[in-house]
């Protein structure tokens, strides 16, 4: 798994747009910036709708007044899913929602979670990190993928 002070490998997602699904590589969103970005096993899952993203969602504000210049949220899940989820949870213009289809991203960074058991395939851990200018600053994966405790939104933002 990555780790605090690793740089984040290429990458491209797919974000929802008005025109249509359209790329978006990670230069694009982590070069000379600071994001938080946090990874969910899945869009709609009960765990990251109702305890992980929420509060994000909540504290957009608050992550932006300390110097976060976009927050987003990456899952194994295409970009209409990903699409349905933004307008679902009401995270349309505060979270950034990259569809990472294929698990390109979660295996590139080590952070893929085989679910094929439970008939979810291949997803991603639980995480939330801050990165500055493509480097991992803060990592905080979530022991158990059900459970959104150590990934809330307030060790983050007590981290900035």
């Amino acid at each position: 798994m990555i780790k605090e002070g690793d740089i984040l490998p290429d990458a491209t997602f797919v974000v929802p747009t008005p025109d249509g699904p359209a790329p978006r590589k990670s230069d694009q969103i982590f070069a000379n910036r600071k994001v938080v970005l946090i990874g969910v096993p899945g869009a709609f899952t009960p765990t990251c709708s109702m305890n992980h993203l929420p509060g994000y969602i909540e504290n957009a504000e608050a992550l932006k007044a300390k110097g976060v210049d976009e927050i987003a949220v990456t899952g194994v899940n295409d970009v209409f899913v990903m699409e349905a989820w933004a307008k679902a949870t009401g995270g349309e213009g505060k979270v950034t929602y990259l569809a990472d289809g294929s698990a390109a991203f979660a295996q590139a960074i080590g952070a893929e979670l085989d679910l094929t058991e439970r008939g979810l395939g291949i997803r991603s851990k639980r995480y939330s990190m801050i990165v500055d200018d493509g480097v991992v600053k803060k990592l905080i994966v979530e022991p158990n993928p059900g459970q959104a405790d150590e990934t809330k939104v307030d060790n983050i933002l007590s981290a900035l």
